[in-house]
């Protein structure tokens, strides 16, 4: 059985809160969906805005290998017809050989948003269809609110069905627009679709509403749905659409559909992040299958069980989906997971070795005082390397002085550092303006340290997050301090905890830029091995 993808994260994606895409941007995650393997692209609706039938022209310019371009619209407007509609007119100029129609299932909709009759409505269906059937394109028909038009009027919802394939449509989508449908009515609904229309190709389009679109969508496949629509990482208007990365997973990893080739299912998370990078919108850690999280380890039995076997605690191979598993540190963590983190970064301990035992009892320290190490590698690295006494100081600190100041109600403060440190026996004394203090803080480290360390200018600080921690209330507690950086090749994570989130911010600062340098003496060492 196969069963072919369509994808409506271009359209329906970009009505979640917070998502927009350009048109270049809608550009790029076409390719890329082409690339991963997708049979149907909806490009957008191009009746509806400018930016729609801008990226249909522009995508004539690419040729893709896997998918094709499909466009969006609505049966003509109950008060013209279809030749006269500018909607079906816009689908026309949209040069797509395949085009999604929608008409209404729901009784609602018909007297409620359409303000027509069950009989104009069926006639909305059948002369769209067959008009643009005229034109020689391909229809698939999303029956908008099917499954609540059939728990409302079952006879009135199966005849829209029964107008749109008689005008010509090659497959009906049976839609779940408010996401609240359950599994058993959901099941009950498609059984009537056979039952009427023995044979019929139909597919499935659900919201995630009630939490439950994927599983929903499975339920189609398995009574026979051949097209699945669906959204990268679900994103989508209100709860969101059927996840395409969870979808498409099962479908290959559990159910035996083919949807995808397993080489292109290995493409799955790094398309996933693609899209959510382009958004600027954070990924989910926990989202299934792709998710930071999806394959991490953090309790001390789940990681000795996943060391002798990994089918104890994991569902699939991570890699299968372009994943990999994660052993997490923490208070948590025995000294087998401290021995299989410093094979991680390649270091050699055994579990009697008298540095795990150290490293383990100074990470439950650390934790007791408010650290967390699993989404701060880099500073627990820098840890194991301290322990080994293998660590070295790149620079010493003298001092610092941050000051923030404001002169006006109607101006923005101006943060200025000043910091002094010693390189190899030498002072150097800098200060630089910032956007707060803590950037201030930043600019003038790596201007003291650069003409030491030309490598830190390829290194950006990309993210910035505080956590105010449990203990003393109000502006006397405990901060925690997360920064991520990257330059062109690694992304790493650093911590800090203080009363002060100056010198919070300074720890996770410092174990930052250590680690870069770090890491480029070990690139170094490697590269002269080689020679």
């Amino acid at each position: 059985m196969e069963v072919k993808i369509y994808d409506t994260t271009l359209r329906d994606g970009t009505q979640a809160e917070d998502f927009a895409f350009s048109v270049d941007d809608k550009l790029r995650i076409a390719l890329k969906l082409d690339d991963l393997g997708i049979h149907y692209i909806e490009g957008g609706w191009p009746g509806s805005n400018p930016k729609d039938a801008c990226f249909f022209r522009e995508i004539r310019n690419y040729h893709l290998q896997n998918a094709q371009i499909t466009a969006f619209g609505a049966t003509h407007h109950p008060s013209k017809n279809a030749a006269s509609d500018p909607n079906i007119k816009a689908l026309l100029q949209a040069g797509t050989e395949i085009v999604t129609i929608f008409g209404k299932s729901w009784t609602v909709h018909v007297h409620d948003a359409l303000h027509t009759t069950k009989d104009r409505n069926l006639d909305l269906i059948s002369d769209s269809i067959a008009f643009l059937r005229q034109r020689e394109k391909k229809i698939i028909y999303d029956a908008e609110h099917f499954f609540d038009g059939f728990k409302d009027d079952p006879e009135y919802a199966l005849a829209t069905i029964g107008r749109a394939m008689e005008a010509g449509a090659e497959c009906a989508v049976l839609c779940d627009t408010n996401g609240g449908s359950l599994p058993g009515m959901l099941r009950d609904s498609i059984q009537a679709v056979k039952d009427k229309f023995p044979g019929i190709p139909f597919g499935i389009h659900t919201h995630n509403d009630s939490d439950l679109a994927v599983a929903n969508s499975l339920i189609a496949v398995e009574m026979g749905a051949v097209q699945v629509q669906g959204t990268i990482n679900g994103i989508g208007e209100r709860c969101g659409n059927a996840d395409l990365c969870s979808i498409m997973s099962n479908l290959c990893l559990k159910m035996g559909v083919g949807c995808l080739s397993d080489g292109n299912l290995k493409k799955l998370r790094q398309v996933s992040r693609f899209i959510l990078e382009l958004a600027n919108v954070p990924p989910n850690s926990y989202q299934p299958f792709v998710g930071r999280s999806a394959f991490a380890h953090k309790g001390g039995v789940h990681i000795s069980a996943v060391e002798k076997n990994p089918l104890t605690y994991e569902h699939v191979e991570p890699s299968k989906v372009g994943n990999r598993r994660r052993i997490l540190v923490s208070d948590l963590s025995g000294r087998a997971t401290i021995k299989r983190k410093a094979e991680d970064f390649g270091f050699k301990l055994s579990k009697s070795d008298p540095v795990a035992m150290q490293v383990l009892e100074e990470l439950k320290e650390l934790e007791h005082q408010g650290f967390q190490f699993e989404a701060s590698e880099a500073s627990f690295e820098l840890l194991i390397n301290k322990a080994m006494g293998k660590s070295k100081k790149y620079f010493e600190l003298v001092g610092f002085r941050v000051m923030d100041q404001k002169v006006s109600e109607g101006e923005e403060p101006v943060a200025e550092a000043t910091i002094q440190v010693r390189v190899g026996g030498q002072l150097e004394h800098t200060a630089a303006h910032g956007r707060g203090p803590v950037n201030a803080l930043d600019n003038a480290l790596r201007k003291s340290l650069e003409k030491f360390y030309p490598e830190l200018k390829g290194m950006e600080l990309s993210d910035y997050k505080v956590r105010v921690l449990p203990g003393i209330a109000g502006t006397g507690a405990k901060v925690r301090v997360l920064i991520e950086s990257h330059d062109e090749t690694d992304r790493w994570g650093t911590v800090g905890v203080s009363h002060d989130i100056i010198e919070a911010s300074w720890q996770a600062l410092v174990d930052s830029i250590n680690y870069k340098m770090y890491k480029t003496e070990k690139k170094n060492e490697s590269d002269a091995k080689k020679k």
